[in-house]
């Protein structure tokens, strides 16, 4: 928001400077971020009249002028400037002024004397669009002050507004927060009602009341559209950023800064038939006001004629139906749209508007009306015409209703640890435009239209404490006891886990919680993925439906950036849609590149393994203290694992999580030229732990007996594992595999796999005889289950 301090200083009585007004308006959340000071530098520049200009002698694009400086006094003044002519009135710098950087000296051009100079708005720094000479109104006073005449000094001050803020998006808004700080005098003239010369309208209809609940406009006739904006007005829009383009546009945008309310002008003999407010039509089309032809979506909302849109409601108009210098009749518009209507819209189309930054943060509802009035009262003073009645159409129960929030005393107090007198509260309150009324316990408010951000109590108390001053309420350190929270003994906390994996050479990253909805296809992952309503761009539309493709995006910019050897790890949610609803599921996930080992001298150097990896993801398992066979590792996955070196994790009959390499085609389709590990799993399922129970230590020994069986390579350890567990029972404590051999001699598709079986028993010392019957236990039943034989 930028803006004229001279403008606002005739809108509201301010007491203080320049410096001091900013930095009140940024101890109050109004954060100044510019101020440029102008005309400044504007001393012995007069206003002139060229009285004769004549072609100069010796060069075709100098002119010899005969220039009126007041009181009688004539200068010659060889000026360049194509419209310098008779008649014209611009500023004329006397020998002795300065002009940037340059001191005004009488010299001699190409021989003809030259006494000043003849200035443009870009010379002195007020106008930067035109070259020629700055042309002042004709009746500007010949011999007045510049500086005088344009209403010099002034300063340019832009603020940097919070989204909450959508009230101070217009000067009078402003003024009444800054009527507030200083507890001075608002001069704000409300726009009278326009006696009507005509009954004329345009019939409106609203298909879409809950995003439009209120559609004004008026019909006028007669208008000038060549008319030129007065210089108050063009100055005023051009302190404000905006660049005058023709009176009845710059009136609307005049309106739009004033009170803060967007409108726009139609030229009303392009309109056929009705106008209606609905939803766009899939693939509707519409050139707008800057000649850019957009395709829509039922998203957009849309004004229409009875034939075609023609304007792309809260955010611009259409280019067939603007007003040209041509036009005749012109139809104003003004509306009150749902911020959620207009949010996100341009920025889909690659644009931001001065009317959907205000509608996306919200705009007063009853300023439609205002808005038309003002605009017309302005056309009629500059341009002429005949206006007709305000009409149009609104939804009562679609705008949002009056609502009263209470501010307690002792909340207040107790908030802020400083007790602000009841008066002045109740001051402070008013003096932003709401209804006060004082209750046993503090006081009741009603905030004005314009303040969608008060709704609760916090907001009020927020209120009086920025117009109060923060500086006078005094800095305490804050007091209070903070327990610990209680970790249940029964699961294992996120913050372990972390620390486990930091000790396994892992690094912790965190990534959006949003992503691409193109990568979630290639990973085959988009099923359930949830879209955003507002997406901060297209690469960020759509909620993770898992941490592996923010975690490999990580890995490969790191591998690219020359790090042979990545490993990350992270913590957060995934999000899925579903027909029973959304779910948001807590989960671990790691990936890893480059050697298993970083680079050292005692073992030779080799690229990481599925093994490496399915070690890490079991030592992060034994964390929950389960029992042997409470985890097990099912060969196969989802489709962007490798088909050979993937698994899934179950634990009982529930699965918890993936494991293995990436398969190479997806490596591809993410250009990532390294052989990627993956692992995730679902941290609430695997966090529960078994709670360690105490039992007793045998005190008799344990024998060893080592077996070799020769069996199919499709049978699974764990497999084997469980079945000589079942069949020697407790006396089985522990079985290793410490050996497996494959060779042509011993058949196609068959190993030799060596266990050491570890047998115990806690009421005696086992025997051989004892050892032997277990080793011909576990035997009969690899034999029978998987028709293992005994190697030699």
């Amino acid at each position: 928001m930028k803006f004229s301090e001279n403008w606002l200083r005739e809108l509201v009585e301010i007491p203080v400077g320049l410096d001091d007004l900013a930095h009140r308006l940024t101890m109050c959340g109004l954060e100044v971020e510019s101020v440029e000071r102008l005309g400044t530098r504007l001393d012995g520049i007069v206003v002139a009249e060229i009285i004769s200009a004549e072609r100069h002698p010796d060069a075709d694009k100098l002119k010899v002028c005969r220039v009126s400086a007041g009181g009688g006094e004539t200068l010659q003044i060889v000026c360049g400037a194509p419209n310098a002519r008779v008649g014209l009135k611009a500023p004329l710098a006397r020998v002795g002024s300065t002009v940037g950087s340059i001191t005004i000296k009488s010299a001699k051009l190409r021989g003809i004397e030259s006494n000043g100079m003849l200035c443009s708005g870009k010379e002195l720094g007020l106008d930067a669009d035109f070259d020629g000479l700055f042309e002042l109104e004709p009746d500007a006073v010949v011999g007045q002050p510049l500086a005088d005449h344009l209403g010099l000094p002034d300063a340019e001050i832009e603020l940097g507004l919070t989204p909450n803020r959508s009230d101070c998006l217009g000067m009078h808004g402003l003024a009444r927060e800054v009527s507030a700080q200083f507890g001075s005098c608002l001069r704000l003239n409300e726009p009278q009602a326009t006696v009507c010369a005509h009954a004329d309208v345009i019939p409106v209809q609203v298909d879409a009341p809950a995003d439009c609940p209120r559609f004004c406009g008026r019909l006028l006739h007669g208008v000038d559209a060549k008319a030129k904006s007065p210089r108050w007005l063009s100055d005023r829009l051009r302190r404000a950023g905006v660049r005058p383009i023709s009176a009845v546009v710059d009136i609307t945008s005049y309106v739009m800064l004033e009170l803060g309310q967007p409108m726009h002008a139609y030229d009303a003999a392009t309109v056929q038939g009705g106008i209606s407010v609905r939803r766009a039509t899939p693939g509707e089309s519409l050139t707008l006001l800057d000649e850019r032809a957009v395709t829509l979506d039922p998203e957009f909302l849309v004004i229409a004629d009875s034939q075609r849109a023609i304007g792309l409601a809260g955010i611009m108009g259409g280019h067939a139906t603007r007003v040209t210098l041509d036009s005749r009749d012109v139809y104003l518009e003004a509306a009150h749209f749902a911020p959620a209507s207009i949010s996100g819209r341009a920025r889909k189309l690659g644009m931001h508007t001065d009317a959907s930054h205000r509608f996306e943060r919200g705009v007063d509802p009853q300023l439609p009306r205002l808005a038309i009035e003002r605009a017309t009262e302005l056309i009629l003073q500059i341009a002429g015409g005949e206006a007709g009645p305000i009409s149009g159409a609104q939804s009562i129960q679609h705008l949002p209703p009056p609502r009263s929030v209470s501010l307690r005393r002792q909340r207040l107090h107790r908030v802020l640890g400083v007790a602000i007198d009841d008066a002045d509260v109740g001051r402070i309150l008013r003096d932003l435009g709401m209804q006060v009324e004082t209750t046993a316990d503090g006081w009741s408010a009603v905030p004005p239209s314009s303040r969608f951000d008060i709704a609760i109590e916090e907001d009020l108390i927020e209120e009086v404490a920025r117009i109060h001053g923060y500086s006078k309420i005094p800095e305490q350190m804050p007091r209070g006891e903070i327990s610990a929270a209680q970790q249940p003994e029964g699961r294992i906390a996120p913050s372990r886990m972390r620390d486990h994996l930091a000790t396994r050479d892992y690094v912790e990253a965190i990534n959006y919680a949003f992503t691409d909805a193109a990568l979630l296809a290639k990973w085959s992952l988009a099923e359930g993925g949830i879209a955003l309503a507002n997406p901060l761009s297209a690469e960020l539309a759509v909620m993770r439906t898992s941490l592996l493709p923010g975690l490999v995006a990580a890995l490969d910019a790191n591998h690219k950036r020359q790090q042979a050897r990545v490993r990350l790890f992270e913590v957060g949610r995934s999000y899925h849609a579903s027909a029973a609803g959304t779910r948001e599921i807590e989960r671990i996930a790691g990936v890893a590149c480059g050697d298993a080992m970083a680079e050292q001298w005692s073992d030779a150097r080799r690229a990481l393994d599925y093994f490496d990896q399915k070690g890490d993801v079991e030592s992060l398992l034994a964390l929950c203290g389960a029992g042997i066979n409470e985890f097990r590792f099912e060969i196969g996955g989802p489709e962007f694992l490798h088909p050979g070196r993937g698994a899934t994790i179950w634990r009982a009959d529930v699965q918890v999580g993936v494991l293995g390499a990436l398969h190479p085609r997806l490596l591809k389709a993410l250009d990532v030229d390294a052989e990627v590990h993956v692992f995730e799993l679902d941290l609430e399922r695997i966090s529960q732990r078994s709670l360690p129970i105490s039992g007793e230590v045998s005190r008799f020994p344990s024998l060893r007996r080592d077996i070799a069986v020769v069996l199919s390579d499709e049978v699974r350890f764990a497999r084997i594992e469980a079945a000589v567990r079942q069949a020697l029972g407790d006396r089985l404590v522990e079985l290793v595999l410490f050996d497996r051999y494959s060779d042509k001699n011993l058949g196609i598709g068959v190993s030799s796999l060596a266990m050491g079986l570890i047998l115990q028993d806690r009421s005696r010392t086992l025997s051989d005889q004892d050892a032997d019957h277990c080793v011909e236990l576990a035997v009969s039943a690899l034999a029978t289950e998987f028709a293992a034989r005994l190697r030699g």
